[in-house]
């Protein structure tokens, strides 16, 4: 598969800004984040993590010199109780994740190319303009890139309670052959 697709996009620029010893702001991290595969043997999908707070919430991150940027949360990257994750995340053309849960709410932006959701019913929603918002409340959905190019989204992913239907906690979920 990766020999067919393109070349991947560059990585964005992150500024991260801080206080000096006299609480003065400044720019304390200014660089590329480079995105890596998410899944073994799925290099059409790949992430990078802006920054991840991971000591609860209300977070300490103003008062820690620790860059966020290399916390990992959770086994894929994804997600973990207590904390919060930006991320940005790559998907070559023709490309389509797996199906996929996680107990959090999700606020995702698309930023370059086209995105399609796809929810459990089979529903494809077709994201076409960058800046279209999709906000996932814990439910299971896929992605695939229709167009010809890379797809790039950022998502900022926030612990919570699952989502309870009929009484059946909606935990996290990882479908491999969907």
């Amino acid at each position: 598969m990766s020999g067919t697709l393109p070349p991947v996009l560059p990585g964005p620029r992150r500024i991260v800004t801080s206080h000096d010893g006299d609480g003065q702001a400044v720019v304390s991290v200014d660089g590329t984040v480079h995105s890596s595969v998410m899944l073994e043997d799925f290099n059409g999908h790949r992430t990078g993590t802006f920054w991840a707070s991971t000591d609860g919430l209300p977070t300490n991150d103003n008062n820690s010199s620790e860059d966020g940027g290399a916390r990992q949360v959770g086994d894929l990257g994804l997600f973990a109780s207590n904390a919060t994750n930006f991320i940005y995340s790559d998907l070559g053309p023709g490309v389509r994740t797996p199906m996929h849960r996680t107990p959090s709410i999700d606020y995702n932006i698309l930023i370059h190319g086209e995105l399609v959701l796809i929810t459990d019913d089979g529903t494809e929603t077709h994201l076409k303009n960058a800046g279209d918002v999709v906000i996932q409340k814990g439910t299971n959905h896929a992605w695939r890139n229709p167009g010809k190019e890379w797809t790039r989204w950022a998502t900022v992913l926030v612990d919570a309670k699952p989502a309870v239907v009929n009484g059946q906690e909606l935990g996290w979920l990882l479908e491999m052959d969907k």
